[in-house]
């Protein structure tokens, strides 16, 4: 029962989070870069806390740990300051469809750099998504420069994403699980606040505006914290291949959350066609995986 619960809480959390950035930083909402910065500070904050209360070992020790750690957070926050400059043109559902083909992408980084294996199904998934996303792409560039940039932000963002999970995968085995986490996205917060203060200044508005505060806080808190908790503990009791079906049910989340409350991106059949291709790209990488595990 409560695996099915963490599963539920950790798909409709991540399928409503795209529409909640939206939110944040839309109009009378927080900076773009600036937002992002205050949701990841209150992340890392509310971790650490957890680190602290929960005792929790091992922790980072080395230079070796600290130097790989601070790395995959800087490319986090670049990360997500793409997800959220794309996120101001391009609406949450196809943010969650293009973010469906990061498996595929690390799949490749780290058969690349030996970490694992490349399956033909993960090529072929690949070579699927990437034409849904070229569709996707060429349908907003169509309609706006602005949309076609917000496309290209986002899967700037998905390539970076790739890089930092891979380099978690590789370094994190020995340190705890939170002790990383809250390394990672404290790190993150500085990029984020570095970027926010370069671009933006120091822009938070006061009083703080309601409805973007309170997406703000669901992000950091419910987001960020409660998901990562909820995904671990995931991962500790159903099998891998149980947890990357929730790629293909947050974007359903998010079109069904964009179809009740987004109205200022208009979206074409176009749009939609490359988005069930890009999604079908990741259905073959992992119905393949399932059947060729099974055969064997």
């Amino acid at each position: 029962m409560l695996v099915a619960i963490t599963y539920i809480t950790c798909a409709v959390v991540w399928g409503t989070t795209w529409f909640a950035i939206r939110v944040c930083i839309g109009e009378d909402g927080f900076p773009t870069l600036t937002g992002a910065a205050i949701r990841f500070t209150i992340a890392a904050v509310l971790l650490r806390l957890l680190v602290h209360v929960l005792g929790s070992s091992p922790g980072i020790r080395t230079r070796h740990q600290r130097s790989w750690f601070t790395v995959a957070g800087l490319l986090n926050g670049a990360g997500y300051a793409l997800v959220y400059l794309g996120e101001e043109t391009v609406p949450g559902a196809f943010a969650s469809i293009l973010f469906g083909t990061l498996p595929l992408l690390t799949a490749f980084l780290a058969a690349i750099s030996k970490t694992e294996r490349v399956t033909l199904g993960h090529f072929l998934g690949a070579l699927i998504a990437l034409g849904g996303i070229i569709v996707i792409f060429g349908d907003r560039a169509s309609v706006s420069s602005e949309q076609g940039t917000g496309v290209a932000l986002l899967c700037g963002g998905v390539v970076l994403s790739a890089f930092y999970s891979l380099v978690l995968k590789r370094e994190s085995s020995s340190v705890h699980a939170l002790c990383a986490t809250s390394w990672f996205l404290s790190v993150t917060a500085v990029a984020l606040w570095g970027a926010a203060l370069l671009s933006e200044g120091w822009s938070v508005p006061w009083p703080p505006p309601f409805a973007p505060t309170v997406a703000l806080l669901y992000l950091a808190i419910f987001g960020s914290v409660l998901t990562f908790a909820s995904y671990l503990y995931l991962l500790q009791h159903v099998s891998l291949m149980a947890t990357t079906t929730l790629v293909f049910i947050q974007p359903l989340i998010a079109l069904f959350v964009d179809s009740q409350w987004e109205e200022d991106v208009q979206l074409t059949l176009t749009s939609y066609v490359g988005a069930a291709i890009t999604l079908g790209g990741v259905l073959v990488a992992t119905l393949w995986k399932r059947y060729s595990t099974a055969k064997a």
